[in-house]
């Protein structure tokens, strides 16, 4: 049930050796569900729980450390040999008597790594300073080193199947968007417009199924549209206001992530002028992002052609993405914005979202692509607009 051939999941696991080597690193612990997802195959909905997969100099497939009743997900999505995958107890789950991180020190030591320099994603959102405490405090001989971020770094630069899989995505993603706009009514409630989007996130495309997004879209009505990250209500929607959507089609887990705004009823000429400067801002971008252009050059493309018509904007304007679990889908590496030096390199993905949020509204024409030798190529073919609701 693996989604690539075993060849790939291994250089995925050379990548990150060759980094850990760079670092003078013997053994990573990867924490963060999204990495475990790229270097091993392995997708269930256990990471809940505690559960890490272990990389090593001395082992050719990664170990996955996983709740016992896991194991056996583990097994059909993953790449490693079953003896590979290695569980604990149930008895260790949400117990104030014990720890499944004790295990994993366990683990360490009769592989005899426990006098190793061992890499942790200090400041991944699943590490937590309990499963640090234990470790070290279990493996006083252990030297251990920051690696948050290294298996992102290594995640960036995409496959063809990878990118044929966020292609599939962008696809599903414009249908979504539409279906969305389709529904948007005065006197719709805005939870049943989200539902039609939610229905083909899900169901996706004829020819390519969705599945549950890592995350929320963010849609926000009127004012709250100010406000980048907030949610929909059951109100219904109201003539004259702004429907903001970001959302993101899925396809085994990657996430190709689209956003454009519904105007109900005529749009004043204000709201479609800013909308146009956000689409030629983000135009701009596009014809920057080739190999060889630096994070910041994309970011100063857009800042040159907004100034023009008197906007500034002070937040980035784009990220990493690929892989999404819960909180995100962004990799977390490189941003668009002034000061970043990432160079871009073909198999690259980014979500490019120029939004403007004013005093009180906030609009956004959005595209996720892929870094091509030929430039920037968008996974979804979606118009660049305002769209109204007459």
């Amino acid at each position: 049930m693996t989604l690539f051939e075993r060849s790939e999941y291994l250089e995925r696991v050379a990548r990150a050796k060759k980094s850990m080597a760079a670092r003078g690193l013997d053994v990573l612990l990867v924490a963060s569900p999204a990495n475990q997802f790229y270097l091993t195959g392995y997708d269930g909905w256990s990471f809940y729980t505690p559960q890490m997969v272990v990389v090593a100099h001395d082992i050719e497939e990664p170990l996955i450390f996983v709740r016992k009743m896991d194991a056996v997900g583990a097994k059909f999505t993953a790449f490693v040999k079953d003896e590979n995958v290695v569980p604990y107890p149930d008895g260790y789950v949400a117990s104030a008597e014990r720890h499944p991180i004790e295990l994993l020190v366990q683990l360490v030591k009769d592989r005899k790594w426990d006098k190793s320099r061992i890499g942790v994603e200090k400041d991944e959102y699943y590490y937590t300073a309990r499963w640090h405490e234990i470790l070290t405090h279990g493996l006083p001989n252990a030297r251990f080193e920051d690696a948050f971020l290294l298996v992102n770094w290594a995640r960036m630069r995409k496959s063809a199947r990878e990118i044929e899989f966020m292609m599939q995505a962008g696809r599903i993603a414009g249908a979504a968007m539409q279906a969305a706009i389709d529904k948007a009514e005065a006197g719709v409630r805005q939870c049943d417009v989200m539902a039609e989007l939610y229905k083909v996130t899900t169901g996706g495309t004829p020819e390519h199924g969705g599945t549950f997004p890592c995350k929320p879209p963010n849609a926000m009505v009127g004012e709250l549209c100010s406000a980048p990250h907030l949610s929909w209500t059951d109100a219904p929607l109201e003539r004259g206001e702004i429907f903001y959507i970001e959302m993101g089609g899925i396809r085994h887990r990657y996430h190709s992530p689209l956003s454009r705004c519904v105007h109900i009823g005529a749009a004043p000429a204000k709201l479609t002028e800013t909308t146009r400067v956000i689409a030629e801002g983000l135009n701009a971008v596009l014809e920057t992002a080739k190999p060889g252009a630096r994070c910041e050059e994309l970011e100063a493309a857009w800042k040159r052609t907004i100034a023009r018509y008197g906007f500034e904007k002070d937040s980035r304007i784009g990220y990493p993405v690929g892989i999404g679990y819960p909180p995100t889908w962004g990799e977390l590496t490189c941003s668009f914005r002034a000061g970043d030096k990432t160079v871009l390199e073909e198999g690259m993905t980014f979500h490019c979202i120029p939004a403007l949020w004013l005093d009180k509204y906030g609009l956004v024409v959005s595209e996720s692509f892929v870094v091509t030798a030929n430039g920037a190529k968008t996974f979804a073919d979606f118009p660049r607009m305002l769209f109204e609701k007459i």
